[in-house]
């Protein structure tokens, strides 16, 4: 499998969205940039804030698209063609009202179900087959309710097993970056 050379985290930009639910995304990724001492800069080429740097011998771009969620792909197209960069080499992270809080998962392709950063990526990539990270947030219980629900922040609970997710997912990222998907899925399923 290729190895992974740009991470992108799905999110809101503003102060008054950071909290929120939809942007799981940009927690984990900022966390992988803290833990790697990497600064984010803001790129207007690419439509975010980007950050380069070397993992595990690999390098990796990581982007917050500051685009809004909606068209985040916008984002994510232009960098990936601007570097070359194959739609398999690509991991998103995006929050996941199928999964619990607590939970995360990795997965090859597969659809949107109803996420709107990634019905934009998709539509800008041109395939679904790019690599992504849930994160699970859990869902309000009424398809009424999605969009403010995302638009929130988690309760106290909530956010303790969200962040623990996040930690658990940081984990397996040396796997992610060097193409051992198969083998950081096992170990962040299993957890």
């Amino acid at each position: 499998m290729p190895a992974i050379r740009l991470i992108v985290g799905l999110g809101n930009p503003g102060r008054e969205y950071e909290n929120t639910r939809h942007n799981a995304g940009f927690w984990w990724v900022d966390e992988l940039a803290r833990s790697h001492r990497l600064d984010f800069r803001n790129e207007a080429k690419f439509h975010g804030l980007s950050a380069r740097g070397n993992f595990h011998g690999h390098e990796v771009f990581l982007l917050k698209p500051q685009t809004f969620m909606n068209v985040s792909g916008r984002a994510v197209g232009a960098l990936a063609q601007f570097y070359k960069i194959a739609p398999a080499e690509v991991l998103v992270v995006h929050d996941e009202l199928d999964l619990p809080p607590g939970s995360a998962k990795l997965k090859l392709g597969g659809g949107h179900g109803g996420h709107n950063g990634l019905k934009d990526i998709i539509a800008h990539l041109g395939t679904k087959e790019f690599w992504r990270l849930r994160i699970g947030v859990g869902h309000p219980g009424d398809r009424a309710e999605v969009v403010n629900f995302v638009l929130n922040a988690p309760r106290k609970e909530e956010q303790v097993l969200i962040d623990e997710a996040e930690r658990r997912a940081q984990d397996v990222a040396p796997l992610i970056i060097e193409g051992k998907l198969e083998a950081a899925m096992l170990k962040l399923h299993s957890a």
